[in-house]
């Protein structure tokens, strides 16, 4: 498994349970050659959208993701650039805050 395999790998793990609950919807879009392109997942987290680019560590997103990146901040949305094991921890916060702001009420 690549680099970036293993970072995606643990990336769908700490997804799965939300998912399974119902409250995170997950597309891993597949690039195919044809529509327009993405980052590696778009999220929907209890009213919340996000997006993921994973990488292998140390690499960083090319210009056209960084256009995705910069175009889903500016709409309000949430990206996570995950290359290691500081970024899945950024991953697992924001999840934890967003669902205890849920629960909150907020």
């Amino acid at each position: 498994m690549t680099p970036e395999g293993k970072i995606k790998l643990a990336v769908k793990e700490l997804l799965k349970p939300y998912q399974l609950a119902g409250s995170l919807y997950a597309n891993w879009p597949v690039p195919g050659g044809y529509g327009s392109s993405t980052l590696d997942a778009l999220l929907c987290f209890r009213g919340h959208f996000a997006g993921i680019e994973t990488k292998a560590p140390g690499k960083r997103p090319t210009a056209r993701q960084q256009l995705d990146i910069d175009m889903i901040r500016a709409a309000g949305g949430t990206v996570f650039v995950i290359d290691g094991v500081a970024g899945i921890e950024e991953l697992r916060q924001w999840l934890l805050s967003e669902a205890s702001d849920q629960d909150a009420g907020g």
